[in-house]
């Protein structure tokens, strides 16, 4: 593995002033700060990388570090043992470096600002995803509605990604703007295709909004094409910050994580509360027909047939794509500017709290979910949606890695008919190998068990 062994930059833009509290923190290998900066740091050296494990990663680069040095006119970062890929003649990248520099903000601005104050209610979390995004420059008002979400799979075959690229020309065409994971595969396909679409339309400010966090970022490094990242402090204000700022939402396939993020926005469509949702569409090639068929198959038999009113399934026709969702882009404007909503962060969705609180998928709190069909539907879907996040940091995330290997897989139980239909969408995902990359070069080993299954 190429690194460069040393050298020193300055960040970008921000956080060029630090105080001392805050330096000794990032500085302090004993700090859990410095710990959190150091491996988002590595994260966002080693992107577009195809390692998707990241216990892996860390022990690829176990002597790799980034101290942070006082100078007159602010502050340099010292780095030493980074991975080779994000330098060009012995100098960094600066898309790079302006990601590095909001890793810096984000961290600092978090753990100075934001986890020091207590929350206790939804509102104050929703003022903290606000107050997050709004530090970060990516709300901003008096711009009308243009943001679209767009989730996926990073282990997709060529096909797909080609599929999503071309979308995002067709939804860039349309002047729209992207906001992805900000990884690999159907998270990066559309960010490029959008900006070919952006620069034949001269288009010079279209935006490429990644959003990610820390237990996520090692396993899905930031693309190259991401010029604004931010990263959130945990997957649950990652996902929110998503149906918040997005005016639309279009899920490319994948395996469990767009699972997850797609029963995290159902479990909020479904609730009683939300009147107005949020145009959602599934979008594939030709060759995902009947992986579509078999993820609507799952939400029915899961959610009842009445959650297919809340998206739309379209098979190829990239265009249809772009203009289904301009439409409803357009409906959004409309209905935001009827009922004087904000144009730029939807404070008006209600988000009920146990999608708002961490998820800790340890063993117990895994096997204590209710997977019950006499939920009330909206419970019931953030219920699987926590099943799917641990199966997710079992894949992928250091803390699921580790507590797996010590106490083996994930034991999932519930109704037998709802287990059956989450073994049957799993089971798909390892043979379509949608769970981890390189599962091409070796097996997949299971981090989960489901204790219960149908006859």
């Amino acid at each position: 593995m190429n690194k460069v062994a040393h050298t020193t930059i300055r960040p970008v833009r921000s956080l060029n002033l630090l105080s001392q509290d805050e330096i000794y923190k990032l500085s302090n290998p004993s700090a859990e700060l410095y710990q959190l900066f150091r491996d988002c740091s590595l994260a966002i050296l080693n992107t577009d990388s195809e390692q998707d494990d990241a216990e892996e990663i860390f022990k690829t680069f176990a002597d790799f570090d980034v101290r942070l040095k006082p100078q007159p006119r602010g502050v340099m970062l010292e780095i030493l043992n980074a991975p080779a890929q994000s330098f060009v003649d012995g100098k960094i990248i600066r898309g790079i470096l302006e990601h590095l520099s909001s890793v810096l903000r984000d961290i600092v601005y978090t753990d100075f600002k934001i986890l020091a104050e207590e929350a206790d209610d939804p509102g104050k979390i929703t003022d903290k995803v606000f107050r997050i995004l709004r530090n970060a420059g990516v709300v901003r008002p008096g711009v009308s509605p243009n943001l679209v979400v767009c989730w996926g799979g990073h282990s997709i075959p060529r096909e797909e990604y080609d599929y999503a690229k071309h979308v995002g020309y067709e939804l860039g065409l349309r002047g729209l703007d992207i906001i992805t994971g900000c990884g690999i595969g159907a998270m990066k396909g559309p960010m490029k295709g959008a900006a070919v679409g952006h620069a034949k339309q001269q288009i010079k400010n279209g935006r490429y909004i990644g959003i990610s966090e820390p237990g996520i970022i090692a396993s899905e490094s930031p693309n190259a094409i991401v010029n604004e990242l931010v990263i959130m402090p945990d997957i649950e204000k990652r996902l929110e910050a998503f149906v918040r700022l997005g005016h639309a939402i279009v899920v490319f396939p994948g395996g469990v994580g767009t699972v997850e993020e797609i029963m995290y926005l159902l479990s909020i469509l479904l609730h009683p509360d939300n009147r107005q949702g949020i145009p959602l569409v599934f979008a594939g090639p030709e060759c995902c027909r009947s992986y579509f068929e078999t993820l609507d198959n799952f939400l029915r038999q899961c959610l009842g047939d009445e959650v297919a009113s809340l998206y739309k399934v379209i098979i190829g026709k990239p265009d249809q794509v772009g203009t289904e969702i301009r439409e409803a882009v357009e409906q959004v404007h409309r209905d935001r500017y009827a009922s004087q909503d904000a144009y730029y962060f939807n404070w008006q969705l209600n988000i009920d709290p146990i999608l708002q609180f961490p998820f800790v998928p340890t063993h117990d709190n895994m096997a204590a979910l209710k997977l019950d069909p006499a939920l009330p539907k909206h419970e019931l879907a953030s219920q699987i949606r926590s099943a799917f996040s641990g199966i997710v940091a079992g894949n992928v995330k250091t803390f699921g890695i580790r507590e797996v290997a010590k106490h083996g897989p994930y034991i999932i139980d519930g109704d037998p008919a709802i287990m059956q239909a989450i073994d049957e969408i799993l089971q798909i995902f390892v043979q379509e190998k949608r769970m981890k990359l390189g599962q091409d070069k070796k097996a997949y080993r299971p981090c989960y068990q489901l204790a219960k299954k149908a006859s």
